[in-house]
């Protein structure tokens, strides 16, 4: 690697035609980013791709078409609107499959815009918070474009780059993109509460980020030997682990390690990370892979929905047609957590949305994509308790589910399951 560059000079090697993957969550290098969109008038038909990434998304702009197009991997709200106004595209896809489609070439990539902390005495920086695909864009892409950051925490784990693999350096630092923890809500409290009924001492956590995951941890205070095995972590888990709760002796991958492919929150989260040997930042391919995933106990994995119908089926990508987010990691680790001995795949939600209207629901939207299939589904949780679906048949699933909608809502969703099911449902 030769001596850092600006970044102006470090991303002339992007050509028209290139596909340029950006690293993502927390981790988007933005001043490799603004430079590229700087050269946007000398350069044609580049495809971006990326996971989830947080701050602006800029060559996604009414603008930028006929110069960039994104053909995203998951859907963020930066560049929600252009995917559903037709000028981005979007990938349905397993997360854990996404390495996969970077290695096998089935994706090849030209360009990898990195974001990385500071090279250690022997050369190697770390891809920080956020390891996730982008390893394997590193290890696939024909070129590696590195912008250095002091603020990029150094992690242990698989995001090891030393300096002679990647072509351009540009030294600037930036905070990162940071999710504070807001207050759980009564009713996001209840979910939490209801959810930890179902967690078992000695489990091992799968869960987001947002309220209702806070929530749900806030809730498992007085719970012993749990571990961390799971796509994500938030600032939620750091109470739990040094209180003691999170130990990870019951673990049978990675015994007293917490194990993620991201880590996604705010600065004491990014500190509580930066060299420490107890948090492992691994390939997405390895932490979401169901025949790992099920190896360790009693598995509890919490995953949203955006709706959920009678029979079980999940929407958790889009309202209707319009696409929300991705498919993620949600199947992989409900999968995973339906084979771990004494695993409990869990699905929560608010029995209604902001504006009353219920999200348990007779029909999914039209053009609503499943993300979880009714098979795949054990338990369904909401403010109102806990419907286990597990070896039940339709109407039995129908019963339990409208047991945990909004009291508003039963009475129409019972009448709806009668037309389908029957005048006797139960």
């Amino acid at each position: 690697m030769s001596s850092p560059v600006s970044a102006q000079e470090a991303v002339k090697s992007i050509k028209s035609g290139d596909r340029v993957y950006i690293h993502g969550i927390a981790a988007p290098p933005q001043a490799l980013i603004a430079a590229m969109v700087e050269r946007a008038p000398e350069l044609r038909e580049v495809e971006i791709t990326h996971l989830h990434t947080d701050g602006i998304a800029p060559y996604a702009s009414p603008e930028m078409e006929g110069h960039f197009r994104l053909n995203a991997l998951f859907v963020g709200g930066n560049c929600r609107e252009a995917v559903n106004a037709g000028r981005a595209d979007y990938i349905p896809m397993f997360l854990s499959e996404v390495p996969a489609l970077l290695r096998s070439g089935a994706m090849p990539l030209d360009v990898a815009l990195i974001q990385v902390s500071p090279p250690d005495q022997h050369g190697f920086c770390t891809l920080g918070v956020s390891v996730e695909a982008t390893l394997a864009a590193v290890q696939s892409a024909k070129t590696v474009i590195a912008q250095v950051n002091r603020r990029m925490p150094r992690t242990h784990g698989d995001g090891f780059i030393h300096v002679s693999h990647i072509k351009a350096m540009v030294e600037q630092d930036a905070e990162l993109f940071e999710v504070p923890m807001a207050a759980a809500s009564s009713l996001e409290t209840q979910i939490g509460l209801n959810c930890a009924a179902l967690i078992e001492d000695g489990a091992t956590l799968q869960m987001g980020i947002g309220a209702i995951p806070n929530a749900v941890l806030g809730a498992l205070t007085d719970h012993k030997d749990l571990g961390v095995h799971s796509e994500m972590i938030s600032d939620g888990i750091i109470p739990l682990i040094k209180k003691g709760v999170i130990n990870g002796v019951k673990k049978q991958r990675h015994p007293g390690k917490i194990v993620a492919g991201f880590v996604y929150g705010t600065r004491a989260l990014y500190d509580f990370v930066d060299d420490n040997p107890s948090v492992v930042l691994l390939d997405i391919g390895y932490v979401n892979d169901t025949s790992i995933i099920r190896r360790n106990p009693k598995v509890a994995a919490i995953n949203s929905a955006i709706e959920v119908d009678i029979t079980g089926q999940v929407c958790a990508d889009s309202i209707g047609d319009r696409i929300y987010s991705g498919v993620g990691g949600q199947m992989d680790f409900i999968r995973g957590a339906s084979l771990s001995e004494g695993g409990k795949p869990i699905i929560a939600l608010p029995s209604t949305t902001s504006r009353g209207q219920s999200r348990i629901v007779t029909e999914l939207q039209p053009g609503a994509g499943v993300v979880t299939t009714r098979a795949h589904v054990h338990h369904v949780v909401t403010e109102y308790g806990a419907a286990n679906l597990y070896g039940k048949n339709l109407r039995q699933r129908a019963k339990a589910m409208i047991e945990i909608a909004h009291p508003d809502h039963r009475e129409a969703l019972e009448q709806e399951a009668r037309k389908r099911f029957g005048q006797v449902i139960w």
